[in-house]
């Protein structure tokens, strides 16, 4: 995505970011049925029969667990994200709840694992790609069965037409071209819970789970580009500063703004949520005066935690939530623009 598409509240679905592990498997609708195995009652719903059930619309804000990856000093073996993988969308589904509820979930069961229809090879095993999910986690009000973003039914790069939507987590727990539900008494030791996603700083280490996305802000690119560096220039004056801020555990409660490098902040206005899963939009005024200035945004959600000036680094590149630092160039010169 690009950044200055933070000016929007729902982000356009050619605008929000992709990241697919393997290929864009393309369905047919008619056909395409979830099953739900190791249920007491197991299950087989068609694309119909899920729109038929009770539809909820929500929206909800996904970072993919890499995004800011690239900006570590040390760079990971992986998707050289700057700051644009991230968007909000307003997604339509059915509550999983529901779905459990009529195939019955078995006793015993403490983790349901989520597969969908795309192949590939990683960590040297061919796989489809799924996750697992703990049954209370699932279990979850907002926990959707989406199969439409914006309106639309859900385009095929964004996992049409069935996907999962986990608020809250990073985007790998939100599995697209959903094919399959499976009841598991036991912790799933796959790939993509195991190994991939998580947070270690020596490769012989288990590591935490990357789960919950950590409290963040970003910057609409202020002013306007030079063109190829893509510094920003803003003339000497009157400017208002915006963008975003979410978090994955709590409500924003705040965002400071600091235009000297971090050295004093000031409080930014904050707007509401459009849901408790989707970003704030924040805006500051700023007197700009003319020279260098490197300007930052931090956020501080409802449990008192802050956006940390640098990021801990580990291995995967995940969870960067450092603070959003822009150099901005203000001019006190007249812009021009010439006819042709």
């Amino acid at each position: 995505m690009p950044l200055e598409a933070l000016r929007a509240d729902i982000t356009p679905a050619g605008l929000h970011y992709v990241l697919i592990h393997y290929d864009v498997p393309f369905l047919d609708e008619s056909t395409h049925a979830l099953s739900l195995e190791g249920f007491d009652r197991p299950l087989s719903l068609t694309l119909d029969e899920l729109r038929s059930r009770p539809s909820v619309t929500m929206p909800a804000t996904f970072e993919c667990a890499g995004n800011g990856r690239a900006l570590f000093d040390a760079r990971p073996f992986s998707q050289p994200w700057l700051l644009e993988a991230v968007g909000t969308a307003e997604w339509s589904g059915t509550p999983l709840a529901g779905v459990l509820h009529d195939a019955g979930v078995p006793g015993g069961t403490g983790e349901l694992l989520f597969t969908g229809v795309d192949r590939g090879v990683e960590g040297g095993e061919e796989q489809s790609y799924e996750r697992a999910l703990s049954l209370e986690e699932a279990m979850r009000d907002e926990v959707l069965l989406v199969y439409a973003m914006n309106g639309r039914a859900l385009p095929p790069q964004h996992g049409g037409p069935l996907r999962l939507l986990v608020p809250g987590w990073y985007g790998m727990t939100n599995v697209k071209w959903l094919a399959r539900i499976t009841a598991l008494s036991a912790p799933y030791e796959g790939y993509q819970n195991a190994v991939a996603y998580r947070l270690r700083t020596d490769p012989d280490e288990r590591g935490e789970p990357v789960s919950r996305m950590r409290v963040r802000s970003l910057m609409a690119p202020p002013g306007i580009p030079t063109f190829p560096e893509r510094e920003r220039v803003v003339p000497s004056g009157q400017t208002t500063l915006e963008g975003r801020a979410w978090s994955g555990t709590a409500p924003i409660e705040r965002v400071e703004v600091s235009v000297d490098g971090c050295e004093r902040w000031a409080d930014a206005a904050l707007e509401p949520a459009p849901s408790p899963y989707a970003w704030h939009r924040w805006t500051f005024d700023w007197t700009a005066t003319p020279g260098i200035h490197e300007v930052a945004c931090r956020a501080t959600d409802a449990d008192g935690v802050t956006q940390p000036l640098e990021a801990e680094p580990n291995l995967g590149g995940y969870a960067n939530n450092a603070v959003h630092r822009v150099r901005v160039s203000v001019t006190d010169r007249p812009r021009r623009i010439s006819a042709s």
